[in-house]
């Protein structure tokens, strides 16, 4: 939990690749620990091809069964289901947008906008967000999940102001130069 606290919580990601998988693992945490998933984590990755929004999205029911029957991952139906759903849901949507990336980008919040009080579980943008994925057909992504996901992939730094990644994380930010 240190390491990634440290190392990748907060930091920008613009890699579709490593975005679809913060996605697909906020959305296996719900209702369970962080730690059971990043424990889990290197399983998820085998189990999902790397997280390949193409791979994931040409799974059929016989890779249901067979993530279902592995112990090394969530296995929760449900949960299983989405991901390979939104697998399918993010193909189409670097179809339309160009890329995960530039999509999630879209979503920066406003430096101006008046910054959610610390302990949060959404924001607005996090609400306007997971809407507009749901008007996308995107499942197990709601404001709570999604803002989790904005917390993890940077666009938010939601590190407490006393910690000393924030101001890593905020220079990571300044030197972050993602092309729209």
């Amino acid at each position: 939990m240190v390491e990634y606290h440290d190392t990748e919580w907060g930091f920008p990601v613009s890699e579709d690749r490593r975005l679809f998988e913060k996605l697909c693992l906020e959305a296996f945490q719900s209702g369970l620990s962080w730690r059971t998933i990043l424990d889990k984590r290197e399983a998820f990755r085998r189990a999902f091809d790397g997280f390949d929004p193409n791979a994931v999205a040409a799974f059929g029911p016989d890779d249901v069964i067979r993530l279902m029957g592995d112990a090394s991952i969530v296995r929760n139906r449900a949960k299983i289901e989405a991901a390979i759903h939104n697998a399918a849901r993010c193909v189409e949507l670097v179809e339309k947008e160009g890329s995960l990336a530039a999509f999630v980008w879209s979503f920066e919040p406003d430096p101006l906008e008046v910054p959610v009080p610390q302990g949060q579980s959404t924001s607005p943008t996090s609400v306007r967000f997971a809407k507009e994925l749901k008007k996308r057909g995107w499942r197990f992504v709601g404001p709570t999940t999604a803002f989790a996901f904005m917390q993890s992939m940077g666009l938010v730094n939601d590190h407490l102001h006393d910690c000393f990644v924030r101001t890593r994380v905020a220079e990571a930010r300044q030197r972050f130069d993602f092309v729209r």
